[in-house]
């Protein structure tokens, strides 16, 4: 798959299908900014046998309309749980998107070392076990995927229940490797300050080991909506902790949202969530967005 057959929609082109809304957001978004979680989809491409997402195609031009749209510039493509392994859709949008983009890879224990330095190379920067809807990977393998990347600087994301985080405390601690946790650590915003897991991904910020995104605040809401009051508690949590270890993503194209699970978000009214959740401040809004993750995915100052 080359870039371009990925950069081209397999639609009439028009505006973004996968975001309610077309308004710009009211907050001022630097002009560095980086949406840190996205990921791209092409039927070409199989889907991983017991694959729970099967998401409409969703290509770098249909993207690119939603960049233009909330003022972001970078970009960190995640591999879907719908592929397994197969990071095709991910590289190809790594290399239509420049320097500009990093990636997020999956990846099964069984790649040579040749083949982790050629993914570095392009741009991968992490990989990630998706141990809540994905089909791909285990908790067995938290620790050799670990050691496997260490030597490269990657992080290992993770996302998982909140149950079994909080059980895997001491595995967690020992790794040598940093650690990223997407969807707000798949937190419920109500179980802030009560979960023993919300308890250890604070200390694991404060103590430099981890990062948080705040992406896909609509689908740990109650309500599915970022306006969750609840929600807003859950962010300033870890942002009054480590500031400077957290990040934003938007999760676009929504693959639950195009799934039914729950309505589709409006990426405008998430950025303007971020905004109000760091109090409106641009100079916070400058670190989450563009400083944090220069720092997490070695962008280019």
């Amino acid at each position: 798959m080359t870039a371009d057959m990925l950069s081209s929609s397999h639609r009439h082109a028009g505006t973004v299908p996968f975001s309610a809304g077309t308004a710009a957001p009211r907050a001022a978004v630097p002009s560095q900014a980086c949406d840190c979680h996205m990921h791209l989809y092409d039927r070409r491409i199989p889907a991983v046998a017991g694959a729970r997402l099967l998401p409409p195609d969703a290509t770098v031009a249909d993207y690119r309309q939603l960049q233009q749209r909330i003022g972001t510039r970078r970009t960190v493509l995640v591999t879907p749980s719908t592929y397994g392994a197969d990071n095709r859709p991910m590289l190809a949008g790594l290399q239509a998107l420049g320097t500009d983009a990093r990636g997020v890879a999956v990846i099964d224990g069984t790649e040579t070392d040749a083949e982790l330095q050629r993914l570095d190379g392009l741009g991968v920067r992490g990989i990630r076990l998706n141990l809540s809807l994905g089909v791909t990977g285990s908790e067995a393998q938290i620790e050799p995927l670990a050691r496997r990347i260490a030597p490269l600087g990657w992080h290992l994301q993770l996302l998982m229940v909140p149950d079994r985080l909080a059980d895997l405390a001491d595995v967690l601690e020992r790794l040598p490797v940093p650690l990223v946790f997407d969807h707000f650590g798949r937190m419920a915003p109500d179980d802030a300050h009560r979960h023993p897991a919300h308890a250890l991904l604070l200390r694991l910020l404060a103590e430099g080991r981890t990062w948080v995104k705040l992406s896909g605040g609509y689908i740990v809401s109650a309500s599915h909506t970022v306006d969750d009051p609840a929600l807003d508690t859950l962010a300033r949590s870890y942002l009054a902790v480590a500031p400077h270890r957290v990040v934003w993503g938007s999760d676009w194209p929504h693959v639950t949202a195009s799934a039914g699970h729950h309505p589709m978000p409006d990426d405008a009214a998430q950025v303007d969530a971020l905004s109000r959740w760091i109090g409106h401040d641009d100079a916070a809004l400058h670190r989450v967005l563009v400083d944090n993750p220069r720092t997490l995915y070695g962008f280019d100052a």
